[in-house]
Formats: C-alpha cells, structure tokens, sequence
C-alpha cells in the first residue's frame, strides 16, 4: 500500500517539517545527535532534522518512499541514512539514539506492544521521545489518518507502554494538521514526550 501511495512526483505529505515536532525539536538537545525517525515515509522530518545537525537514521516499511527520502536529502544538501523495516518485527540496537520521533506512526495493534518496547531499549538514558500520532477519534474525519482506529493509538496507551520513562506531556487535541495533499485539515491528535531515566 505505502510503496503504491508513494509512487508519484509530489511528496504526499509534503517536504516540510510536522508542526509538533518542529516546536519540539530543541527538546533533542544541541547537535549533533543521534536520531531515530520512525515511519519517516518520504523523509520530510528526517531531513528537517539532519538539517539541524543531528545524524538521523529514517525507518520506514516503503522502499519506494525512503528513496524519495533520500532526494529530498540530496536536493537540500544534508545527509540521511535510510533503513528499510518492518517496525512491528525490526530489533533496533539498544542505547544507540539519544532521540526517537514517531510522527503519524501507525502500525496496528497487535504489533505496538513490540514497537514500544524496541523504542525504550533504543533510547540512551537521558534520550527524549517525541511523538504525534491520530487518536480512534480521527479515523472517520477523512482529512487524513488510517481509516480503522486498530492502527491508531490514545494517551491512555501510551501512558501505559512507557511508564518506565518519565513522561513530559500526554495529551488528546485537535489542530489543524496540513501537510501536502495527505493530511488536510482538523485532526484528532495524540501528543507525547517521554524522557529516558
């Protein structure tokens, strides 16, 4: 599906940064660091962070959307490793990222459990979590998200797979989402920082 959605010219959710993390950013700390971006799709945060100094590592189940990644590293002159994975089986080395980004990450319930706890053995003590993701409310809106709450995740969740973290901010809002043609409009999000001890 992902690899089909992104065969086209235009990036589906454009070349700019999600808003969320863009405002929390400096949470990762001054550069460079090590950063790990989940379901990075075509690279747009990716890059915005390589584009802050960091050495960024963009995951994401689509191969045909991490080569898009790597143009729009290219095309704006910052280097980017890419990783092809399946993120609900992949192990990642554990304390090799002092930051994770997990921006509409949705992979279905079944398979979170193991990626949450891949995320808090990635992390280095110390490492900050950040994420954004669509809540069950979001899925019938039609201005972008799954379309079945399975691969959507709540605070409640959330709160419960990183209890071991010291947790920063867990919240439920709605914003106006618009990144390129894929998210456009109001959106049912889930916001949360966590921080390794």
């Amino acid at each position: 599906m992902w690899d089909e959605r992104y065969s086209t010219d235009d990036y589906v959710y454009g070349t700019e940064p999600n808003d969320f993390l863009r405002e929390q950013a400096a949470l990762i700390g001054e550069a460079p660091k090590r950063v790990l971006c989940l379901a990075d799709g075509e690279g747009r945060n990716g890059v915005y962070l390589a584009g802050l100094g960091h050495w960024v590592t963009s995951v994401d189940a689509s191969s045909v959307g991490l080569r898009k990644a790597a143009r729009l590293a290219e095309h704006k002159g910052v280097a980017l490793t890419t990783q092809n994975a399946d993120l609900t089986e992949h192990e990642f080395v554990p304390a090799s990222f002092d930051a994770v980004v997990s921006i509409f990450c949705h992979v279905p319930a079944a398979g979170r459990p193991h990626l949450h706890r891949q995320v808090i053995s990635a992390l280095k003590p110390g490492g900050v979590l950040i994420l954004e993701a669509y809540t069950p409310d979001q899925v019938h809106r039609n201005t972008g998200g799954p379309d079945t709450p399975d691969r959507t995740p709540t605070a409640a969740e959330l709160d419960a797979a990183f209890a071991e973290l010291d947790i920063e901010l867990s919240r439920e809002c709605e914003r106006e989402v618009i990144e390129g043609r894929g998210h456009t409009g109001p959106g049912c999000v889930v916001q949360f920082i966590a921080r390794k001890r």
